[in-house]
């Protein structure tokens, strides 16, 4: 389980997350929503150290993270695919997903794992990240992250400007985390997405989280949809 109690965070002197809490339980999707400049992002690169924290702590399983370098969030297992995806676009698939499997030391079992769910990746493994569609680099950059064999997995915007059979295979995956006991965190605008994937939505504005609900509430209620995501 990881759990994030009234964080604190900034970039610089700009303070972006004010008060935020949340839990993130084995076996379940948690989505954040909220406006565009919410603070959805930014919680997650705090999860992964990557933003400086003022208050607030972060664990994983009773273990405070949020004092550990950026370098070592991946080696406690948790998974992060970024917005944009983050790809080391020189390199090939192959080597790609190297790095991934590096971080905790995992070897080809988990590879043939990995390439089982994207079988278009393992057809083009010499191919290099720069060259592919960006189907196929959500693709790479989900399985790059699959390598570390994660308890933890977050996902910012995965299904940003890919084309539907693209999104279906991305919420399979998702789904089959959370088969596997993955605790996952997914950032996603799409309101059908939330409401088929979730269990629980919790809601950021301005830095604050305000409210969490399951996703059976929002189906039958979207007052809170309107109230934190609408214009």
């Amino acid at each position: 389980m990881l759990e994030i109690k009234n964080l604190a965070a900034a970039y610089g002197q700009t303070q972006i997350l004010h008060d935020v809490s949340l839990v993130a339980r084995a076996g379940e999707i948690t989505c954040l929503m909220g406006r565009n400049g919410a603070g959805k992002t930014t919680t997650m690169k705090a999860i992964m150290g990557l933003v400086a924290l003022r208050a607030g702590s972060i664990s994983l399983d009773n273990e405070v993270i949020s004092s550990l370098a950026a370098h070592e969030i991946p080696k406690r297992g948790i998974g992060y695919i970024p917005q944009g995806r983050r790809l080391f676009s020189e390199l090939t698939i192959a080597q790609n997903l190297e790095i991934g499997l590096m971080v905790r030391g995992k070897g080809m079992d988990v590879r043939k794992k990995v390439l089982d769910l994207f079988p278009r990746l393992r057809e083009r493994l010499d191919q290099r990240a720069q060259t592919l569609s960006g189907g196929e680099q959500q693709m790479l950059a989900t399985a790059r992250a699959l390598c570390i064999e994660p308890e933890v997995l977050l996902l910012d915007e995965p299904t940003e400007g890919l084309q539907p059979s693209m999104i279906e295979l991305i919420r399979q995956v998702i789904v089959k985390m959370k088969h596997d006991g993955v605790a996952v965190i997914l950032v996603e605008q799409r309101i059908d997405a939330v409401l088929s994937l979730a269990d629980r939505v919790t809601f950021i504005e301005n830095g604050h989280t305000r409210e969490t609900v399951t996703a059976k509430t929002l189906k039958t209620d979207d007052s809170l949809i309107s109230k934190y995501v609408g214009v």
